[in-house]
């Protein structure tokens, strides 16, 4: 099954299977029907002109039989799907839930202890996962592929998904409801992790898990970051413009604010932007930026300014 994602939920099995019947089911009719509609052609065609079209006017057993298969054939995928979707709607038992926010363009997840992570979501493997989600502005999807669960996030509203993740790694979560300029950049991931790593991640950070305890370059790290945190959907490295100011030859430049002020876009300034972004408003652009205060840790904001600082 190539053509499938990597199956790494309890959920994903079923899912497929009924995937596979209704495809098996859809190929074996219409090839059934091709070859009838092929051999009636042939065995009918007009072969003189003085041929006459038999007079046919019902066939009580094959309205019957074509009537009676498809019906049975739709109870089949109806109960299937039944069973499945009732097991994806009820809440497993001892269920460990997380709090999931949707904003645009990022997903911030919130834990039972108070840990609150940007763009990531860890979980253990062999768990039952509960999410509670709600959005913050317009409609979102949060669908992770790998564990075949999709859910609209509503704003106003809670929406939920249960699933057990079986295999560790790491998977990625899309918005697949359309939700503005950056909808294609609202990206996540899940990091499933062994019990014990999760507990150690959960207590405090890992080394496995933490980006900033590598041996890469702070700026390296920073540009990991940019693509991690949700920064690419509304800051341009290249120049162009979009919902934020564009990165490139940021560093050091003079900002013009709303309220007529102004200020170089020195390291204080760009810290003070991503924890609190409302508080200096550039000219040009609204107040759509969310705070980072609690996303990102000093090193993580150390690394971004470093790679800001390399955009020239």
């Amino acid at each position: 099954m190539n053509w499938l994602p990597t199956s790494a939920s309890t959920f994903a099995p079923e899912v497929d299977f009924v995937l596979w019947l209704v495809t098996i089911i859809s190929v074996v009719s219409c090839i059934l029907i091709g070859f009838l509609l092929i051999y009636f052609v042939i065995k009918y065609k007009k072969k003189s002109d003085n041929d006459q079209t038999p007079a046919i006017t019902h066939d009580s057993f094959l309205e019957t039989l074509w009537t009676v298969i498809p019906t049975i054939l739709c109870i089949v995928i109806f109960i299937y799907g039944y069973v499945y979707y009732d097991r994806y709607t009820t809440v497993p038992q001892n269920a460990y839930e997380i709090n999931v926010t949707a904003k645009k363009w990022i997903w911030t997840f919130d834990y039972p202890n108070g840990k609150k992570t940007l763009g990531e979501l860890y979980v253990p493997a062999n768990k039952p996962i509960r999410l509670v989600m709600t959005s913050e502005d317009v409609l979102h999807s949060f669908f992770v592929p790998a564990f075949r669960v999709k859910q609209d996030v509503i704003g106003n509203r809670y929406t939920f998904i249960n699933f057990t993740a079986t295999k560790e790694g790491e998977f990625k979560v899309y918005c697949t409801e359309y939700c503005g300029s950056s909808h294609s950049n609202m990206l996540a991931k899940v990091h499933v992790l062994p019990e014990l790593e999760y507990l150690k991640w959960e207590s405090g950070e890992s080394a496995k898990t933490s980006k900033i305890a590598s041996d890469m370059p702070l700026d390296q790290i920073g540009k990991q970051l940019y693509s991690d945190k949700g920064c690419v959907a509304c800051h341009s490295i290249d120049g162009a413009a979009g919902v934020g100011p564009s990165w490139k030859g940021l560093y050091n430049a003079k900002r013009i604010f709303t309220d007529g002020t102004s200020a170089a876009a020195d390291e204080n300034y760009l810290k003070e932007s991503i924890l609190y972004p409302g508080e200096k408003m550039v000219e040009g652009y609204g107040p759509v930026m969310p705070s980072y205060k609690g996303l990102l840790d000093d090193a993580e904001i150390t690394a971004l300014i470093e790679y800001i600082k390399t955009l020239k």
